[in-house]
């Protein structure tokens, strides 16, 4: 029997693998990758491992997660060493627990590796610190994206709206005009900070921010799309002061331009 290990690739930035994911990428001789890991990553990989791309679109999966599944099963208990190289965190919206599930079911031996999940490291690129002392005690990962088989939205707004201070929401482009509508509708104040940020921690990440009552035109002035992560708070302002990387890669591209 062999194993599988469930690793978190992190946000994007290649650097901010784990020294434990990357040592699972090495030694592994099957790995099943998803569609937002950086492909990077790949070059760890030994020549001979058997790479299987698990991408998944929004409206569309190109492997069923029961496949995904499958394979993990069948390879472990052909003798091999899995890694399942998942983006962000695999505990976080990645699906980790349910496929730790079934490996537990058909007696898999196997082992969890957290990675940077992009609800933090989206922001902190952004210049955007998810607690502060004087902005947020509280913070809470939140979903923008219902599963199709539920007619009714389970979120709790009074409480996301009125109980925690920062709110980063995965997967919520979308349905953004709705996120607004049910924080506003719950008592959030309509000059709450709002963000989004695409493509965190990549040199194409892109920031856009205004408040629950503007960010919506403001998004679909801009055009950004998914994969973007929304971050809800005062803390928000805080990125006009300390909004690092953006600026150092304005500054490497300006430098650049005048080499030529």
């Amino acid at each position: 029997m062999g194993k599988v290990y469930l690793v978190g690739a992190g946000p994007g930035d290649p650097g901010l693998i784990t020294v434990k994911g990357k040592k699972c990428i090495e030694e592994a001789d099957v790995i099943l990758y998803d569609r937002l890991i950086n492909k990077e990553l790949l070059n760890y990989a030994k020549n001979d491992a058997e790479l299987i791309y698990c991408g998944k679109l929004p409206d569309y999966h190109l492997m069923k997660q029961e496949t995904i599944n499958h394979f993990l099963v069948k390879n472990a208990k052909k003798g091999k060493l899995v890694t399942r190289l998942k983006g962000g965190d695999p505990f976080v919206y990645g699906r980790g627990g349910e496929e730790a599930e079934e490996l537990a079911k058909h007696g898999v031996e196997f082992e969890i590796v957290p990675g940077i999940t992009s609800g933090i490291a989206a922001p902190a690129y952004a210049g955007i610190p998810v607690t502060h002392r004087e902005h947020s005690s509280t913070f809470a990962f939140v979903t923008g994206h219902r599963r199709k088989d539920k007619e009714e939205d389970d979120l709790r707004w009074e409480s996301l709206a009125k109980g925690i201070d920062t709110l980063a929401i995965y997967m919520g482009v979308k349905n953004l005009p709705y996120i607004c509508q049910q924080l506003l509708k719950h008592g959030r104040p309509a000059s709450t900070p709002v963000a989004l940020v695409h493509w965190g921690t990549i040199e194409e990440q892109q920031t856009v921010t205004g408040t629950l009552n503007s960010i919506v035109e403001i998004v679909e002035k801009s055009e950004i799309k998914n994969p973007s992560m929304i971050i809800v708070g005062e803390v928000v302002r805080l990125r006009d002061k300390i909004n690092w990387f953006e600026q150092t890669i304005h500054s490497e591209n300006e430098l650049e331009t005048l080499a030529f």
